[in-house]
């Protein structure tokens, strides 16, 4: 073989890097939705309660001076944080109350980087002294996201319930809905009536701070769950309880507000495990995996900052219906339903296979007549093939167009299978092997008396004509 003559180093560095640049493109542009999520932003809005109440002492001080030092620690933290952006909004600061002023509510310190010092200052700065308008703060901090490109994440530090008439839960559902923001954090300052802690849990996630040591315990959790790395796998389990079922759709739902999180196939890594996912532990999610039938599973609360395991039954076999060699029987379509019921699970094509969740099904073949078998028993990593008999090519030939039914013979009595087209005079259909009728009656005559019969067998695989007089 020729050897093709040494290039100057330049072209060849050029070329490498060129190919280099194309992987990284192509890579770039197939990267899973676990990896692609992990570069977005992480969007802290602090809502602090700064109404007159939080004057109220609660152990060494006031409610308003330990949560604005625990705060600041916090925003000191997160601060040093990579891919995070903190802001703050205040409420019932501005007005003093009596009288109500709900409409005071502010953003007083906007996302930026490098912008804790400014939050710290704020809080330094500001005095409670107003009203409890919770839902209209809720509302307004839609627009202080710069965009829904980022975990937007609402954390509420409050010492008391909505004061102004307003619907908390509504909001906070709406905001979800649009995929605004995630499931807001809440923080309750101070002993609560069980009334209003239960009224917060329509809101987000509660926690109930009710000591300055649980306070700052609350608030590590929560910044746990907002940025450690959480991991997951999905074992599809077979008969045996072994995660070894694989190669599905499944998609993983906000259970709160019914939007998609994400979308994945399911996969077994090179060592034959379950693939590890990132998914974002805040989200109390629901698990559909597309099987047939799919199954699902409901309440999946993952742990922050640990690997956590999914598990489902899924065990699987397969199906598959034929009926003979020739070609032209792979276009037969066949229903799957599950035994005794109604709903059309799938349809294949003839020769085809498909993967079922194991158990029994009904198959509602559409041949000429109608093939239906009864409770097909599907087990774990097992081909179940069914078997039907091969149709035969039937010919119709009439003299001039006419109104041609055929009936089926079984046992003396006769059922409907079709109508041929009432314009055609030469017609090629597939019968399944048995008796029939041709019963006929040409257009034109008007008398019932001249209709015609012809009896007419269909073998297996075999073609015939029929001739109709």
């Amino acid at each position: 073989m020729q050897k093709a003559p040494n290039q100057p180093f330049s072209i060849s560095y050029g070329l490498c890097l060129r190919a280099l640049m194309l992987v990284w493109v192509m890579w770039s542009a197939v990267k899973p939705l676990s990896a692609q999520s992990n570069t977005l932003p992480t969007r802290i809005l602090i809502i602090f309660d700064c109404s007159n109440s939080m004057f109220g002492l609660w152990e060494s001080d006031s409610k308003y001076n330990i949560a604005k030092r625990l705060v600041s620690n916090m925003v000191d933290s997160l601060g040093r944080q990579p891919n995070v952006q903190l802001a703050l909004r205040c409420y019932g600061h501005q007005k003093k109350y009596p009288p109500q002023d709900c409409d005071d509510t502010k953003l007083e310190v906007p996302f930026a980087p490098g912008n804790s010092w400014l939050i710290k200052s704020k809080l330094e700065k500001l005095k409670p002294s107003g009203t409890t308008p919770i839902a209209l703060s809720l509302e307004a901090c839609a627009k202080d996201f710069p965009d829904r490109n980022a975990r937007n994440v609402v954390l509420l530090i409050t010492d008391g319930k909505e004061e102004c008439g307003g619907d908390p839960c509504a909001i906070s559902a709406a905001l979800q809905s649009k995929g605004i923001v995630l499931r807001p954090f809440i923080v309750g300052v101070g002993q609560l009536d069980a009334s209003i802690k239960e009224s917060f849990n329509c809101i987000g996630n509660f926690y109930d701070a009710s000591s300055e040591g649980s306070f700052s315990q609350v608030l590590n959790i929560i910044i746990t769950q907002v940025l450690n790395a959480t991991t997951a796998q999905v074992n599809l389990l077979d008969k045996s309880g072994k995660p070894s079922e694989t190669d599905v759709a499944m998609s993983f739902y906000d259970q709160n507000t019914g939007l998609q999180k994400y979308n994945y196939i399911h996969t077994l890594n090179h060592r034959g495990f379950p693939d590890t996912l990132r998914p974002d532990p805040a989200p109390t999610y629901r698990l559909v995996v597309h099987t047939i039938p799919p199954i699902e599973k409901r309440d999946i609360r993952l742990t922050p900052g640990q690997h956590n395991i999914i598990a489902l039954d899924a065990p699987q076999g397969f199906l598959r219906v034929q009926a003979g060699k020739g070609p032209s029987n792979r276009d037969i379509d066949c229903i799957i339903r599950k035994a005794g019921e109604s709903q059309t699970l799938e349809v294949m094509q003839l020769r085809e296979q498909r993967k079922l969740i194991t158990g029994k099904y009904d198959l509602e073949i559409l041949t000429l007549p109608r093939t239906y078998i009864k409770a097909v028993d599907i087990s774990q990593s097992h081909t179940t093939t069914v078997e039907i008999d091969e149709p035969g090519m039937v010919n119709f030939q009439m003299p001039v167009a006419g109104i041609c039914s055929i009936l089926r013979e079984e046992k003396g009595q006769l059922s409907w299978v079709c109508n041929l087209s009432e314009g055609q005079t030469n017609e090629v259909i597939r019968l399944q092997p048995g008796s029939y009728k041709a019963v006929y009656r040409a257009k034109s005559v008007k008398e019932t008396l001249f209709s015609s019969q012809i009896p007419f067998v269909v073998q297996p695989g075999a073609s015939q004509k029929v001739l109709i007089k």
